[in-house]
């Protein structure tokens, strides 16, 4: 694992923070920056027993399509303010189990989930919940940008305004939020002279910014991204994973990625997934350089995946 450990440290040094005392990683790993691994079973041991500042949970959670269970009985905690990656070959249930943190995976055919997944303690599968204010409170971002092409950009933003609440605001506030939610998104000095112009104006890398932007303008608690940079350049990579960096001063963040360079650049947090279910869970500096399971070791070395 010694290559490994090199190449993860270099990465390390590439965090906008990696030179700063007591930033958001040196809080996350501890001091030495070297916290000690957590086991799924030690973690679930942990959560009954230790105060934890959980924004997102998940509790025996399961997910169905049919009667095949592609996630099963996954307990997981998204730490408030902190940036967790979920990683995995493809097929291992990553992006089922991001589409049920926000209740995203009930719209397929013939799906279901059992277990709970709690925001802020309530179970957001529970009854009488609105599915809809799960999704303005836990917002989500695909792999490819879904503008909508008969919008403007303006309007592209403030879509989610429209269907998330009842809450009438004027046209002033409205872009008091649109350029607000820009700015969060570092798209606002790039579009601010075109709001009017049609979204498919913009390259892919903006256009996945102006998907965040509307993601952001409903002030979610939580925002899911599903491999948000799998179509970009590299430019536009860099650009997502700055932000992606920067949001977790406000908020917590999911990210599924197949690249474990960036799950070890932008996240506190690792989980690796197989076969439906979290092999491991750790600070991502650990799990990378010292990972407790052998088909961890196996996957991040690339012996399989």
């Amino acid at each position: 694992m010694e290559s490994t450990e090199m190449d993860v440290t270099q990465l390390e040094m590439q965090r906008p923070d990696a030179q700063r005392p007591g930033g958001a990683r040196g809080e996350a790993t501890g001091r030495a920056g070297a916290a000690p691994r957590v086991s799924v079973n030690t973690q679930r041991a942990r959560q009954a027993t230790e105060p934890r500042t959980a924004r997102l949970a998940t509790r025996g959670l399961h997910a169905y399509f049919g009667s095949s269970a592609v996630v099963r009985d996954i307990s997981l905690d998204f730490l408030e303010k902190q940036v967790t990656a979920i990683i995995g070959p493809s097929g291992c249930g990553k992006s089922t189990l991001l589409r049920c943190l926000n209740r995203m995976h009930e719209t397929l055919p013939n799906t279901s989930v059992g277990g709970e997944v709690r925001l802020d303690d309530q179970n957001i599968y529970g009854g009488g919940v609105n599915a809809i204010d799960v999704r303005r409170r836990v917002g989500m971002v695909f792999q490819r940008p879904t503008a909508f092409p008969t919008l403007s950009i303006r309007d592209n933003v403030a879509a989610g305004l429209r269907i998330a609440t009842d809450t009438r605001r004027t046209r002033q506030e409205i872009d008091a939020i649109v350029e607000k939610a820009l700015r969060r998104a570092a798209l606002w000095d790039e579009v601010k002279d075109r709001l009017g112009g049609s979204a498919l104006g913009l390259s892919g890398g903006q256009q996945q910014r102006l998907c965040i932007a509307r993601a952001l303008a409903t002030s979610p608690k939580v925002l899911l991204l599903d491999e948000p940079t799998a179509s970009l350049d590299p430019l536009s990579t860099q650009r997502v994973e700055e932000l992606v960096y920067e949001l977790r001063a406000d908020m917590t963040v999911v990210i599924v990625t197949h690249n474990m360079q960036q799950a070890a650049r932008v996240s506190d947090f690792t989980t690796f997934m197989l076969a439906g279910e979290m092999v491991e869970y750790s600070p991502t500096k650990t799990l990378f350089t010292t990972p407790g399971d052998d088909r961890t070791e196996a996957y991040i070395t690339g012996r399989f995946g």
